[in-house]
């Protein structure tokens, strides 16, 4: 890794037992982690990551976003005092509704942790999804990290379906 990797103080605390193989979960997390950090050429940061079930992010969700679900991973972008290390923010993450988005997608689960560890950081950096262009501004850089983690491209299915032939009307 990189000198930024290195830089970046991660502190990850696993608050279910649903995550019963911490130390392999851990590392994937890390990885992701650093790599993005690498990848964005950020120098020093702190960061936390709860590995958590979907009750505790159900109850977060609606708390901080009034959603009243469960969802795969928020963040909490944190601000920081100039000349400090950024404390960018907590990310945290469901491992039930991970776990059963990566068997509806038929992929590796550490592979979507992968992915989710990375979405989760960039959000805390500023990226966002909520128009097209931000959207597509933060899946190509998501594209672009992932590929250094040799995970294979998690919008490949979303383009193709984008791109399908227009159905036809039926009826009238």
């Amino acid at each position: 890794m990189s000198r930024q990797a290195r830089a970046i103080e991660l502190d990850v605390r696993v608050d279910s037992e649903l995550w019963n193989d911490a130390k392999e979960t851990e590392a994937v997390v890390r990885r992701a982690i650093a790599r993005t950090a690498a990848t964005l050429s950020l120098e020093k940061a702190e960061i936390a990551v709860v590995l958590t079930d979907d009750s505790t992010v159900r109850a977060l969700n609606r708390r901080w976003r009034g959603l009243d679900r469960a969802t795969n991973v928020l963040s909490f972008p944190v601000n920081h005092a100039a000349g400090e290390p950024p404390l960018l923010g907590d990310i945290v993450l469901a491992y039930q509704t991970i776990a059963r988005e990566a068997r509806a997608q038929g992929k590796p689960f550490a592979h979507h942790l992968a992915h989710l560890a990375v979405h989760g950081y960039l959000h805390l950096v500023g990226y966002d999804h909520e128009d097209d262009k931000d959207a597509e501004q933060m899946e190509a850089a998501e594209r672009k990290v992932l590929r250094l983690l040799a995970v294979p491209d998690p919008y490949r299915r979303i383009q193709r379906s984008k791109r399908s032939p227009k159905r036809r009307r039926s009826g009238k």
